[in-house]
């Protein structure tokens, strides 16, 4: 099983990226996808994840209406896109899938089976 995270760079407060996770060894189209990030000295969150097999998606409050997630079935690989990225946001930003569906219980990670080893995002003012 392998996820793994691209896309991380420094950015200037504004600005967007978009964040990749490519995966292998499990059957990406039935599992969940999410994205959570650690930032220095705070504990890890949850930000956004998508149900694979339904559709669904859910975002944190802290990211909602400014980071969209989306999946390529085909492609085996889910993005995060990013935009009004602010200071704040700096962080290792990590994907992960799980079996739970895409709602707040994703973001408890007790259903995580597997885990990215995460990238970083640096966000200047």
């Amino acid at each position: 099983v392998q996820l793994v995270e691209s896309g991380g760079d420094l950015v200037q407060a504004g600005g967007s990226l978009r964040l990749s996770c490519a995966t292998s060894g499990f059957p990406f189209d039935a599992y969940t996808i999410g994205w959570f990030r650690q930032a220095p000295g705070k504990e890890r969150e949850g930000i956004a994840c998508v149900g694979n097999s339904d559709g669904d998606k859910y975002y944190a409050d802290s990211v909602k209406g400014r980071f969209i997630i989306a999946s390529d079935i085909a492609k085996n690989t889910t993005y995060l896109q990013m935009s009004g990225l602010q200071p704040e946001d700096t962080a290792v930003y990590y994907c992960a899938a799980g079996r739970d569906r895409a709602t707040l219980d994703f973001f408890d990670s007790y259903g995580v089976d597997h885990w990215g080893e995460g990238n970083r995002v640096t966000v200047s003012s």
